[in-house]
């Protein structure tokens, strides 16, 4: 893939996010700017599989983050990273872009905005792992059985899935270490729950 050519499509949210890292060019997260952009109706439900409009979400804002970064070099470098995203000014500096970094060129291919509902899962779960090596847990998942990972999540033992994705959802937001009063293990551990009973 030629990563110089023009772009297959001009994302729309490109210049949302501009316009909020012109605002506040430093301190963002892929989750917080895709709060920020989905307070502005700006990121509305894309698939009627949950798993899967999370994951277009996510390419979206992805690819229009990769988009960005090659139209403001080399004025700007605009760093892209899941827990650290900035815009710096290009001082001296001479930042590159990374042409063989294998996340750039999956999020600027949109074949893969179609991928199908079991790659995500594995997508989903590969990122799950890598997010726990990030909070500082990189240890195997433990066995654990249905019922105790339904009780972790405070959820009867016949609890729907919709049930386990509703909670898995509020407890995650609950404790996420970038929330006041988050907790990390805590995370973890409703991370692994959720994970296994997918």
């Amino acid at each position: 893939m030629d990563l110089n050519a023009e772009p297959e499509y001009d994302n729309p949210l490109i210049w949302p996010i501009l316009s909020l890292l012109n605002r506040e060019p430093s301190g963002w997260k892929v989750h917080t700017l895709f709060d920020a952009l989905k307070q502005q109706d700006l990121l509305e439900q894309l698939d009627d599989n949950p798993e899967q409009d999370l994951f277009k979400r996510n390419f979206l804002l992805m690819n229009a983050l990769y988009q960005l970064q090659a139209l403001l070099l080399p004025s700007q470098w605009l760093q892209v990273q899941a827990m650290d995203i900035q815009l710096l000014e290009n001082t001296g500096q001479h930042h590159q872009i990374d042409q063989h970094d294998p996340l750039r060129r999956y999020y600027l291919d949109w074949h893969n905005y179609h991928t199908d509902a079991a790659a995500v899962k594995r997508l989903l779960s590969s990122f799950w792992s890598r997010y726990q090596r990030y909070i500082g847990h990189d240890v195997p998942v433990s066995d654990s059985s249905r019922a105790e990972d339904l009780a972790r999540l405070a959820l009867p033992d016949d609890a729907t899935p919709a049930q386990i994705r509703r909670q898995w959802r509020k407890l995650a937001l609950r404790w996420h270490p970038d929330r006041p009063n988050g907790d990390a293990d805590t995370f973890r551990q409703i991370c692994e729950a959720w994970q296994r009973l997918q």
